[in-house]
């Protein structure tokens, strides 16, 4: 039999597949990206989005680091929009409807012309470790061995995944790909345990069968921005969306067919994201007269329309009078049924911080395996999974991004500490720094690491050090005073001021400041950044000295081969969850749910024992 060897594999080809891959190429890594399909290379299964709520923060912070996700919804938009403009700038998010196919052929094509990355087409029937320590993993496909020093699953949701259209069952992935059938068994004989989660996804329409004059034109804005610091300016709104409603014709149906869900008969057991329900979740939920929907185009090119909002497991006859009840709808056709869909997936609290399992060296996972649900977080778990393998075999330090730097960072602690009980969704609620944690600023946050690793590119590089020249510039420029005339309209007294002063103390937005002849040949985000940090200034300021605090407590670490149950003073409960999740540092054990302030500070005690 055939035998290849690898620094890494990466098995799954997704969103998080594919990151990891380019992490390892860019940190010279040889590998192998093994997938059920090509077809299916980051393939957008679900909406034909990028971006959202808190989802465009971890774009803009996979930019930051050199990932590849900003660079193709960039250059495959259909439309954007920026979201919460009404709130607050830490809450506001870019969110791009993307064209699916062009968006998995650029991807696919970054793979498969990267020297270091081998792209195939193969399913994992088995997995073993050898008794080589330097290619400790053997992977089986049809009549071929593999061999590798590091592994990373991003497996997403086709481990044993099954599809559920009312009470018929489909043992197929998402789209109807084909599913991966041995690699959980392979898991199971690794003593990993695993369990199922649920998702689903509404039905494809055929445009021209909708009356859109009825429903809410919904066009694109014109905005100056870009998910990646690369792309100097996007072609977007070629295709608007369309805001509709469901109606009580359209309730009744659903309500008289509840006990045709593939949850109603039984045939699921998978946990569901309560963040996203199915229509008929929503129905039972909550008591409204109405629920908005979203059609938005899957492409340039086709006519399917994605309706997001009413996803469902009803029976295609039943789905069928659902989306004709809805006004518009009467004459639909749908192109593809909506369905639930169950798979496997593991207990991220088996891995440590930068996303390797805690007793199997080498082994990584990122993605939906983990419990997440989404694109973007499936993105950014692989880029930081692709980074650490990388670091591992070159026995350098882990990256571990921390809550107070990254949205990443908050994710991973939050996946490794906490756990997910239901596929877990990045929300800005989640991120205590969320003042700091903005989308303009993830490069200030986050390149000068990435480019101290490796995985920024000498342009990349260049373009984050003009901004904080710009920044710096800016500075300089806050103390001068402006000219009256430019002033005029904000402030009713004849006298010229410092420009920090009239941004901090009189009504001047953002475009105003940004139009000022002091602004010219600066980029908008050096404007941004400086226009938030002066109207916030003592939000920051304290939101600061709490994240110095909490980042003191993140500096200090904890063995990781501590065994708690001999700390004296430590109570039972804390000694077991401390056994479980091994924690890197204070901070992190504070996180964890059964472990209180009294056994903080046991363990701080029992470290200043020691030194």
């Amino acid at each position: 039999m055939t035998e290849f060897m690898f620094d890494s594999i990466v098995v799954g080809a997704g969103h998080a597949g594919v990151e990891a891959a380019l992490a390892l190429s860019k940190l010279n890594k040889k590998t192998l990206v093994l997938t059920i399909s090509l077809d299916n290379v980051s393939f957008l299964a679900c909406n034909p989005s990028i971006g959202g709520t808190a989802k465009g923060h971890l774009v803009k912070e996979i930019d930051a680091l050199g990932g590849i996700m900003g660079q193709a919804a960039d250059k495959t938009l259909i439309q954007l929009r920026m979201l919460n403009m009404s709130k607050g700038f830490a809450v506001q998010s870019l969110r791009a409807q993307v064209d699916k196919n062009k968006y998995h052929q650029y991807i696919k094509s970054a793979i498969e012309n990267d020297k270091n990355i081998q792209l195939r087409e193969g399913e994992v029937l088995n997995i073993e470790m050898t008794d080589n320590n330097e290619f400790r993993y053997k992977i089986s496909t049809d009549q071929l061995n593999y061999y590798s020093k590091t592994i990373i699953f991003a497996c997403g949701v086709y481990l044993s995944s099954k599809i559920f259209i009312g009470n018929t069952i489909k043992e197929k992935g998402p789209a109807s790909f084909a599913r991966a059938n041995h690699l959980s068994d392979s898991l199971k004989k690794l003593g990993i345990p695993l369990r199922r989660f649920k998702t689903g996804t509404p039905a494809r329409v055929k445009k021209d069968t909708i009356n859109l004059n009825i429903l809410e034109l919904q066009s694109g804005e014109q905005l100056n921005y870009t998910f990646s610091s690369l792309t100097k300016k996007t072609d977007y709104n070629k295709l608007p969306c369309y805001l509709g409603y469901t109606n009580q014709n359209t309730h009744d149906i659903i309500k008289n067919n509840l006990n045709k869900t593939a949850k109603s008969i039984g045939n699921t057991e998978g946990e569901g994201a309560r963040y996203c329900p199915s229509i008929e979740d929503k129905i039972e939920r909550f008591n409204k007269d109405r629920h908005p929907f979203f059609l938005e185009p899957e492409g340039v090119n086709t006519q399917e329309m994605y309706v997001q909002g009413i996803s469902t497991s009803l029976p295609s006859e039943i789905q069928l009078k659902v989306y004709r009840s809805l006004d518009g709808f009467e004459n639909v056709q749908i192109m593809r049924d909506a369905y639930a869909i169950e798979y496997d997936c593991i207990d991220p609290r088996i891995l440590n911080s930068y996303l390797m399992h805690k007793e199997y060296e080498g082994m990584f996972f990122a993605g939906q395996i983990n419990g997440t649900s989404g694109y973007e977080e499936a993105a950014a778990q692989g880029l930081i999974a692709g980074t650490n393998a990388a670091l591992y075999l070159d026995k350098k330090p882990p990256l571990i991004l921390r809550r107070d730097n990254s949205y990443i960072g908050v994710m991973i602690d939050d996946l490794v500490t906490k756990g997910a009980d239901e596929p877990y969704r990045m929300m800005t609620s989640r991120a205590e720094y969320r003042l700091h944690l903005r989308q303009d600023n993830a490069d200030l946050r986050l390149s000068k690491i990435a480019k101290d690793i490796g995985l920024l590119t000498n342009t990349q590089y260049n373009l984050f050090k003009k901004k904080q020249r710009d920044i710096e510039k800016i500075k300089s420029l806050l103390k001068k005073r402006i000219e009256l005339e430019e002033i005029a309209k904000f402030i009713k007294d004849a006298e010229a001021m410092p420009l920090e002063k009239v941004i901090r103390h009189h009504q001047m937005n953002f475009e105003d400041v940004l139009n000022l002849n002091l602004m010219k040949g600066i980029t908008k985000d050096s404007v941004l950044d400086m226009y938030i940090c002066l109207r916030y200034q003592g939000y920051l300021e304290r939101e600061n000295r709490i994240r110095h605090e909490q980042a003191r407590l993140e500096n200090i670490g904890l063995p990781l081969d501590f065994d708690y149950t001999n700390i004296h003073g430590l109570r039972l409960e804390a000694a077991e969850k401390l056994n479980k999740i091994k924690p890197h540092s204070i901070a992190q054990a504070s996180r964890i749910a059964g472990v209180n302030p009294a056994d903080i500070n046991v363990l701080l005690v029992r470290l200043k024992n020691q030194n």
